[in-house]
């Protein structure tokens, strides 16, 4: 089957965006601007996360670490995203795999992330994260 290159393109910028969305959301200078609710509405109801260090966060683990960590950063927060390729596709369902880079408060850190989308048309690109996972591919200080 034949990738769908509209579900890549609005998987793709989702990626993207949720990004900027958090470079905001964690800059207390910033924060103000960001609103919570288009995190909230990407997120798929049974959406769930394992995080670099193993542990397994479901959906209202994730909202609530995000939603309590707002403006944590003064300014020293930022996230690049790197080399977003399609993995598996079947019908309506997509897996990406992309790089993060972040530098928090002088620390730089990679990751790698592999993340499963599926459409929803109220979401602002049109997609939902369904299932996300992280790798450390440099820890932050190391």
């Amino acid at each position: 089957m034949a990738k769908d290159a509209s579900l890549l393109a609005r998987a793709s910028a989702e990626v993207v965006d949720l990004h900027r969305f958090f470079v905001d959301w964690f800059d207390k200078r910033r924060a103000d601007k960001a609103d919570f609710s288009r995190f909230e509405r990407v997120m798929g109801e049974d959406f769930f996360m394992v995080v670099p260090s193993g542990q397994l966060l479901d959906r209202d683990a994730v909202l609530g670490y995000v939603r309590a960590s707002r403006g944590s950063f003064d300014g020293d927060f930022a996230i690049s995203i790197e080399d977003i390729r399609p993995g598996w596709q079947a019908g309506n369902v997509i897996v990406l795999t992309y790089v993060e880079a972040q530098r928090r408060a002088g620390q730089a850190s990679l990751r790698r992330s592999s993340a499963v989308f599926t459409p929803n048309s109220s979401a602002p690109n049109g997609v939902e994260w369904r299932h996300l996972h992280e790798t450390w591919l440099q820890i932050p200080g190391g």
